[in-house]
C-alpha cells in the first residue's frame, strides 16, 4: 500500500509488473477503485511494463474532499502523482471518467502522457440535467440505494446475473457519498470535445457492446476525434469489460502498450 502527497491530497496506489518497464498508469470509474483492474493485469506482459493504479479522489483509500470537483481537479492530482513519483511519460488507460480525465491530463499536460486508451468513455458524458438529477438522487438516498439500476447500466446480463456482480455492487454503495458526489459534478460540466480534437498521440479507444453509460457509438465518436484512434468493441460486456471479459480486453490492449513502449 502506497500513499502520496499530490495535488495538495493523500492519493492511494499500488505498483505491479517490472519497476523498470514502461510506466502505464490506469484510472477508474465512477464507483469504483484501483481493483477495478486486478483480473486485467495477470494476463498483460509482466516484463517491460510498470503498472501504476490509484484511487481518484473521492474513492478509494484517497482523501476525499468536499465536492465539487472540476475534471481539472482530477486531472491535476494524477498529473502531480506522475510528477511525483518520476513517471512520464507514461501510457495511460482511462476508463469512464478515468478516459476523461486522461483526455484534459494529456492536453494540459502532453510531457506527461506518451499514449492514451479511452475505455467506455468520452469527451463528454450525458448531459448536465441527467448528472443534476443523479446528484440529487444521492443526495437523498445515498448511493447504495441507487446501486441496483447502476449495475444495470455497468454489466451485460450475462454478467449481471453472476454472484460475482454483487462484490461490484459493494465496492459501489461503500464510495464515499461526497466523493461520488464530487466526481459526479466533474462530469456534468465536463465538455472535452475541442481539447480532444486537438489530440495527436498514439489512441486507442475500447467499449463493450451492452455499456448502457457510455454506448459504442458515443465512444466511436470521441476515437474518432483524434486521428488515426481505432475503436474496439468486445461483444457481451457493458461498462466494465475489463472485469468482465479480462481476456479479451487484454487481447486489445497488450499490443498498443508494446507499440507505444520506450
Amino acid at each position: 500500500m502506497h500513499m502520496t502527497q499530490a495535488n495538495g491530497i493523500a492519493l492511494h496506489w499500488r505498483e505491479d509488473g517490472d519497476p523498470h518497464g514502461q510506466p502505464v498508469v490506469f484510472a477508474n470509474s465512477l464507483g469504483t477503485d484501483l481493483r477495478l483492474w486486478d483480473a486485467l493485469l495477470d494476463r498483460l506482459p509482466q516484463s517491460g511494463f510498470r503498472y501504476i493504479r490509484y484511487d481518484k479522489r473521492g474513492h478509494g483509500l484517497s482523501d476525499c474532499p468536499p465536492p465539487p470537483y472540476a475534471i481539472r481537479d482530477l486531472s491535476g492530482d494524477v498529473g502531480a502523482l506522475i510528477d511525483t513519483l518520476g513517471l512520464g511519460p507514461v501510457i495511460f488507460v482511462g476508463l469512464s471518467i478515468g478516459g476523461m480525465i486522461g483526455q484534459d491530463l494529456a492536453a494540459t499536460r502532453p510531457d506527461l502522457v506518451r499514449a492514451l486508451v479511452l475505455s467506455n468513455t468520452a469527451a463528454k458524458m450525458g448531459t448536465p440535467e441527467m448528472w443534476r438529477q443523479r446528484i440529487e438522487a444521492i443526495t437523498q438516498e445515498g448511493v447504495g440505494a441507487l446501486a441496483p439500476a447502476i449495475l444495470d447500466r455497468w454489466f451485460a446480463p450475462r454478467f449481471r446475473n453472476t454472484p460475482e456482480a454483487g462484490a461490484w455492487q459493494h465496492m459501489l454503495a461503500r464510495t464515499p457519498k461526497a466523493g461520488y458526489l464530487g466526481c459526479c459534478a466533474a462530469i456534468a460540466e465536463a465538455d472535452l470535445t475541442t481539447q480532444t480534437a486537438t489530440l495527436t498521440l498514439p489512441s486507442l479507444a475500447i467499449v463493450g457492446d451492452h455499456d448502457g453509460a457510455s454506448p459504442p457509438e458515443t465512444v466511436a465518436a470521441t476515437a474518432a476525434l483524434i486521428s488515426g484512434t481505432p475503436c474496439h468493441v468486445i461483444a457481451d460486456t457493458g461498462h466494465l469489460p475489463c472485469a468482465e471479459d479480462p481476456a479479451a480486453y487484454a487481447a486489445i490492449l497488450t499490443p498498443f502498450l508494446e507499440e507505444n513502449a520506450r
